[in-house]
């Protein structure tokens, strides 16, 4: 049943731009066309309260549950990597009960998967050290999309009814005007904000302009507009992340660490490393057929620190720490490498701050939203977009009929 609070107050159609097509995004559009949907069951009239959603994406997918993936030509099998978000939890009730359809269809999957600490080879060790850490379970599980990361974000958008997505559109930075209305009874006001694309082609005029972006692209589309809460979006600090993706082939023997009968696991930790996690593709749920995959993940400081470096010269230290976590010889070396960075991958979170939330500025009807004003993972996604969703359908919207 959804909130009762994600209910607009007014038998308005309001215009709706949602900035960044990524989970938020996705989130919020569907959150926003239930609320609508209720509002309207109750009135009986399926046409009042219809909104006009756009979803404004830069590039040419949506979801940023981020999949690459490669075929052999020899078996026709493929290499998979998980490259952006691995998995993710549902900590929350209401969040629980958000996933629950695409539970029961299999379409997310959790993953109960054996986790280890990895100590790699060193001075002290010649073989990689591996220790059980924990073991994933159903009772706080972790989630993953099948069958593959994107799946997920791919078929909220094909479920969204009201909500047109606009792929390969950069929104340059807001600019608000004064739109006079007409109507029989008489003339008013109505504040509006026209979009415009980097180009300066018109992408039309919103009630409410949603900007779902990382803090560092929100500031660049707030600049100098006179955004009531521009201070705050600052206070949230992003780190880079590179991830570094390895494929073997079919019949080639693995690595000393991924072929250990003693310890067999799917997520390591890497201790005393340029590396964080490690994570196995093909022990996943649903995912037996892909061929021998792992996608690793430097930490998040050390990425920071190189985030401008030279992508191959990042590439190569990558591949010589995987080396050491790994332990493969000439014959067990990885056919497969790419390197990918993320400028913005981790919200640095303060255990004794409260969440900053969404910002909102009442008057221009904008709002800043994003999982960096939360914990930054995708509950938090699905939190800030209910944050969202509440605040517009508590405003009295302006009726442009």
């Amino acid at each position: 049943m959804p909130d009762s609070s994600l209910q607009p107050t007014q038998t308005s159609s309001p215009k709706i731009a949602i900035i960044g097509g990524g989970l938020t995004g996705l989130f919020t559009a569907t959150l926003l066309e239930r609320a609508f949907s209720q509002i309207n069951d109750k009135q009986n009239d399926n046409k009042s309260l219809l909104p006009q959603i756009t979803i404004f994406e830069k590039s040419r997918s949506v979801g940023r549950l981020a999949t690459r993936y490669r075929t052999d030509s020899h078996t026709n099998k493929n290499w998979q990597w998980a490259f952006g978000a691995q998995f993710f939890t549902a900590k929350s009730a209401s969040f629980q009960q958000f996933i629950k359809p695409w539970l029961k269809t299999d379409l997310l999957q959790p993953w109960c998967a054996q986790v280890v600490n990895l100590i790699p080879i060193n001075a002290n060790n010649q073989t990689p050290d591996i220790q059980p850490k924990e073991q994933w379970s159903s009772i706080q599980a972790r989630y993953i999309s099948t069958p593959k990361m994107t799946s997920w974000g791919r078929a909220l958008a094909d479920e969204l009814q009201h909500t047109t997505i606009n792929f390969k559109t950069r929104v340059a930075p807001l600019a608000q005007y004064n739109q006079t209305l007409a109507n029989k009874a008489s003339r008013k006001t109505n504040k509006k904000t026209e979009l415009f694309d980097e180009e300066g082609n018109s992408l039309g005029s919103f009630d409410w302009v949603i900007c779902t972006a990382p803090n560092a692209q929100a500031v660049e589309l707030m600049a100098d507009r006179g955004f009531a809460e521009q201070t705050k979006i600052t206070e949230s600090q992003m780190q880079a992340c590179y991830t570094l993706m390895l494929g073997w082939d079919d019949k080639q023997p693995l690595p000393e660490a991924l072929s250990c009968q003693e310890m067999a696991w799917d997520v390591a930790y890497v201790q005393n490393s340029i590396l964080d996690r490690i994570f196995i593709e093909h022990q996943k749920p649903a995912h037996n057929e892909l061929l021998p995959s792992i996608t690793i993940d430097a930490r998040n400081d050390w990425s920071e620190q190189h985030v401008d470096a030279d992508i191959d010269t990042v590439k190569a230290q990558l591949l010589v720490a995987a080396k050491q976590a790994l332990g493969w010889n000439a014959d067990s070396m990885p056919s497969q490498v790419d390197c990918h960075r993320w400028r913005y991958a981790a919200t640095i979170t303060n255990a004794n701050k409260d969440e900053l939330g969404v910002l909102v500025d009442n008057e221009k009807q904008w709002i800043v939203s994003g999982d960096w004003c939360g914990q930054g993972n995708i509950e938090s996604c699905y939190q800030m977009a209910t944050q969202a969703v509440a605040r517009i359908c508590a405003h009295s919207l302006i009726s442009a009929d």
